[in-house]
């Protein structure tokens, strides 16, 4: 199963690198000369893929991997939590996503962030130090926000909501 997994998963990231990203992607005379070119993180993200996937498919074909992994090692990962309730989770993520989404467009990247956080957070159970996930649901996102707005001048959606009432 590793083995299918590093394929794919390498392959999925050079066909990103290699069909999907252009060769050669023109600099707008706006970003300075020091600023990365537009097609940088792209090719970083698909580069790490890469090297991700054909990590995972290395580690396949180690002994000592061959030795920890077991049939039973999903039973001892999910606990006793039963499988229609893993599905459900899952399902409700992929919901989360597809609602945040849409709440970018009306309540901005910054608050949808937070509220897509506190929803992860929910449903991974570490809910349940409440203050502690509080404080990493907003700090994480803010932190983010200014690094790429003030280090790398990214401007994110402000949301039709807040821009209607003035901010």
């Amino acid at each position: 199963m590793g083995i299918a997994r590093g394929v794919v998963i390498t392959a999925l990231f050079g066909g990103v690198l290699f069909m999907l990203i252009p060769i050669y992607v023109p600099r707008p005379s706006f970003i300075p000369g020091f600023a990365p070119p537009p097609d940088m993180w792209p090719r970083a993200v698909s580069i790490l893929g890469m090297v991700l996937g054909l990590l995972l498919l290395g580690l396949t074909f180690s002994k000592k991997t061959e030795a920890i992994a077991d049939p039973d090692a999903a039973d001892a990962i999910r606990g006793d939590t039963p499988l229609g309730t893993m599905l459900g989770r899952f399902f409700i993520a992929v919901l989360a996503f597809v609602l945040f989404f849409a709440v970018v467009r009306l309540l901005g990247f910054m608050v949808a962030s937070i509220l897509m956080m506190m929803a992860m957070l929910i449903l991974t159970g570490y809910w349940r130090q409440k203050w502690v996930a509080l404080i990493v649901a907003v700090s994480l996102p803010l932190l983010l926000y200014l690094f790429f707005s003030n280090a790398l001048n990214t401007r994110f959606p402000a949301g039709s909501l807040f821009r209607a009432l003035g901010f």
